[in-house]
């Protein structure tokens, strides 16, 4: 097969011909002109940024006779041999087929006998973190005591995986990812070199696809001049890359800026058609979203970032949208694009995407709004009524000290009674309650109470400050029992059947259950407890008066036990007093 894919071809042979790795071979460079090598090196980056190819050029380069300026000579025997892969004292080794114990002691062993050919034996262990365990404890010796002209060279793309006490012994090289930039003037020099002809926006758009990758970048061009007939076309690298047409991006982009749901669902299905990948497609949204908050930042940097190829439409849709709108529209391509990975139907998740997008604006308000928004106002109003409110309870306060300690508990109720006129009881009220304390268990309870944080976290900046100074107070499997603090904040969630609606829809999603949600006063849940005691309790008794004598006839004590235990099932112990009569 006389072909070579061009990521072969045009494999670096020197530090000056690699690409974005500066400091690495500046290093190693200078760590060769003054002779100061080490036995051991970890080359760590992401894949295709040139770990291998930098271990291959040391290898010539410190066994090159004829260096120049750090670099190797690339004539001489040993050179070529090394290019060539002949040469013995070079030895790559893939760590993931050979990850044992007796591989490496197989390597410690060899190691010690002296290089045939050239000055130093180098050994490069690439995926060196798919060693095992005791594999890394016999490469370990080795390393503590190094055997003359012997150098290690060790390659992963997970340095988390390696131990410390082999990273301890190695210097260590970290490779970065390949810009689009430099991967776009690599390809056009070689494009250049071999006489290609090439679309300008089609290079940038393989470097934006290689993501970091040098050898990802040259393998998709060779891909596109394979399919283009030795010719870069942008349509032959949109449809190599799966990367969206830029004019469809826009046209999306501009259609959910300006929250035009029907026409931007017609878009994403014209996207789906051309057989576009619905992960490509989110990257890309992501993208174009990520250089419209650079460009609202800093115009310039964008430009550096994005090789100068911003769409005509690029300016007008930062004056669209605001930062913050940005933030959250991320932030839901982040989710969607996590949950698309589990999924056999990723058309139905890029279609509720795009309703999520459009509509973002009626589902909240933008926290950029003037102070004078309705949440604002709102919470404002809820902070000077619980002021008020505060000073009344402490003008009660003071009253009840200087009345005579009979009247106490009199005085105080009228004034309760006009501040919520609407919380006295009514049949209604009862009648929902009621059924929830029937099966209400202190357990049931305590789940509720550590749910109700993460209950709270769930509502809107109105709700949670209407939800502020409530609490449950009893719970069943069917339903649960709020207690609010103060009447006029009882009253508003009485009226607010939202409110309501969204309690019990988030119970269902915290605990795969449906739950009903009833409320009552602080002031009114004793009375509503003690009533319910009395009329289970009653129940009970008329249960037992009719069926014999000899039961009718049961102390007292027994029954007030039974009530006493059926108070402390409900609502616990550290709930219940028990007082004489």
């Amino acid at each position: 097969m006389s072909y070579q894919a061009l990521y072969r071809v045009w494999r670096p042979q020197k530090f000056d011909d690699m690409v974005g790795q500066d400091v690495v071979t500046r290093t190693l460079k200078n760590a060769l002109i003054t002779e100061q090598t080490s036995h051991a090196y970890l080359f760590t980056g992401p894949r295709g940024t040139g770990k291998t190819s930098a271990a291959k050029i040391f290898a010539k380069a410190v066994n090159c006779h004829y260096l120049k300026d750090g670099e190797p000579c690339n004539e001489c025997v040993t050179c070529k041999a090394i290019t060539e892969g002949t040469l013995n004292d070079v030895i790559e080794i893939d760590a993931a087929s050979n990850n044992g114990v007796e591989e490496i002691r197989d390597i410690r062993d060899k190691a010690k006998y002296a290089p045939t050919e050239a000055d130093y034996k180098v050994y490069i262990v690439d995926e060196v973190h798919m060693l095992s365990t005791g594999a890394f404890n016999a490469l370990l010796k080795t390393l503590e005591e190094p055997p003359a002209n012997v150098i290690f060279i060790l390659a992963t793309t997970e340095p988390q995986k390696i131990p410390l006490t082999i990273i301890s012994r190695t210097q260590r090289f970290d490779f970065k990812r390949i810009t689009p930039a430099q991967s776009y003037d690599r390809m056009v020099y070689i494009l250049d070199q071999k006489g290609i002809q090439y679309d300008q926006k089609a290079l940038a758009i393989i470097a934006k696809a290689a993501e970091g990758g040098m050898r990802d970048a040259l393998s998709i061009l060779d891909q596109v001049i394979s399919f283009g007939n030795e010719e870069v076309t942008l349509d032959n690298a949109l449809l190599v890359t799966g990367s969206v047409n830029q004019k469809l991006l826009d046209q999306y982009l501009t259609q959910i800026f300006k929250q035009e749901t029907s026409a931007a669902l017609e878009t994403l299905h014209q996207i789906l058609d051309e057989g576009k990948d619905g992960q490509r497609l989110i990257e890309d949204l992501i993208a174009v979203q990520r250089n419209l908050l650079l460009y609202q930042e800093d115009p310039q940097l964008v430009q550096e970032q994005s090789l100068n190829d911003l769409s005509e439409t690029f300016t007008e849709e930062a004056a669209m949208v605001t930062g913050v709108e940005l933030y959250q529209m991320i932030d839901t391509l982040n989710s969607i694009q996590q949950q698309m990975r589990f999924t056999t139907h990723p058309d139905v998740y890029l279609e509720v995407l795009t309703i999520k997008l459009s509509q973002r604006k009626t589902a909240k308000v933008s926290t950029k709004a003037p102070t004078g928004s309705v949440d604002n106002q709102e919470v404002e109003q809820l902070r000077s009524e619980v002021s008020q409110l505060k000073q009344a309870i402490q003008k009660l306060q003071q009253n009840v000290k200087n009345t005579p300690s009979n009247s106490q508990t009199a005085q105080p109720k009228p004034k309760k009674k006009a501040v919520g006129a609407k919380q006295v009881k009514t049949p209604a009220n009862l009648t929902k309650i009621y059924p929830i304390l029937e099966n209400a268990t202190k357990a049931s309870l305590n789940t509720m109470q550590e749910l109700w944080r993460d209950l709270m976290d769930m509502l809107s900046v109105t709700e949670r400050a209407l939800m502020h100074v409530s609490k449950p107070v009893a719970a069943s499997k069917e339903g649960v029992v709020v207690a609010f603090n103060y009447d006029f904040l009882f009253e508003k969630a009485v009226d607010n059947e939202v409110l309501r609606t969204e309690l019990q829809q988030n119970l269902a999603k915290l605990t795969g259950s449906d739950f009903k949600v009833v409320y009552v006063t602080v002031e009114e849940w004793p009375e509503v407890r003690s009533g319910f005691l009395n009329t289970h309790h009653f129940d009970k008794n008329q249960e037992k008066s009719e069926p014999e004598a000899s039961e009718q006839s049961t102390p007292k004590a027994d029954e007030d036990n039974q009530a006493v235990k059926k108070a402390v099932e409900l609502f616990g112990s550290e709930n219940v007093n028990i007082k004489n009569d």
